[in-house]
């Protein structure tokens, strides 16, 4: 065998493949290294002076949460949320954004159907001690059942209360999450903070699906995805955000108005 022309045809064909082909080189990863892929930021109150502007607008006002939008679980088992706008409420299928804080409010109302805006006879900021500093859990109106004979309910409400920060603005949006999707949520920030994730660092998209409850009666559930990481700096703005933006609202002493009745 002739090997001289074997080996230049071997050479030749080595350089042929180390030509540039116009196509950029991939590196994909290891399976365990794969993550979340960097959001790509629209974010401007990390990128502004977002919070200097609130305070020089509120006028020393209290950032009470009557001024903010508040989106709550559909009726009738619809998984379309209804957003409050400029134009008025939009129809929209998911809400994506960053979670900057959130509360475990609860509040007892003494009559079955109280009118929507009534205050609550007790409440808890937090699930645990109520405003009158007794222990939620010995409430005998935190047993199952409590509510009426019909169904397992709690007379006592349990939500979540996310204050969601969406591309675009600078005021998050409230979402008030009912007691049946409560432990979703719990279990979706349980797992991030498994990885030492903060909830602020990431995009968090809500979405709805339907269910039925025992009796029959058509609910939404919620679903929670991360679907992509903050990069160092943004996410350090969003902790740094996060934080003076609550302090804003806490000042306000919000206690008797994290709960409704609807």
């Amino acid at each position: 065998m002739d090997t001289t022309k074997l080996k230049s045809r071997l050479g030749d064909k080595v350089q042929e493949l180390q030509k540039p082909t116009g196509e950029p080189n991939i590196t994909v990863a290891p399976a365990a290294d794969i993550s979340l892929a960097p959001s790509d930021s629209s974010y401007i109150a990390l990128t502004s002076n977002a919070l200097d502007l609130i305070r020089a607008n509120l006028k020393s006002q209290p950032l009470t949460l009557d001024l903010f939008d508040i989106v709550k679980s559909p009726s009738g088992g619809s998984t379309v949320f209804s957003v409050p706008g400029l134009a008025g409420d939009e129809a929209e299928k998911e809400l994506t954004g960053i979670i900057l804080d959130y509360t475990t409010p609860r509040a007892y109302w003494d009559t079955p159907d109280p009118v929507e805006g009534t205050p609550p006879v007790c409440m808890s900021r937090n699930s645990i001690i109520s405003h009158d500093g007794k222990a939620c859990a010995l409430c005998p109106f935190n047993d199952f059942g409590s509510k009426d004979g019909d169904s397992n309910a709690k007379a006592c409400k349990e939500s979540v209360l996310l204050f969601l920060l969406r591309p675009g603005s600078v005021i998050p949006l409230l979402v008030r999450v009912p007691v049946t999707s409560k432990p979703r949520f719990l279990k979706y920030s349980t797992r991030l903070l498994s990885t030492l994730t903060p909830i602020n660092s990431v995009v968090t998209k809500i979405t709805l699906e339907k269910a039925t409850s025992k009796q029959g009666k058509p609910y939404a559930l919620f679903h929670f995805e991360a679907t992509g990481t903050l990069g160092p700096e943004e996410a350090a703005n969003a902790k740094a955000y996060a934080r003076q933006f609550m302090e804003i609202v806490n000042a306000a002493e919000l206690a008797p108005e994290l709960a409704e009745a609807s």
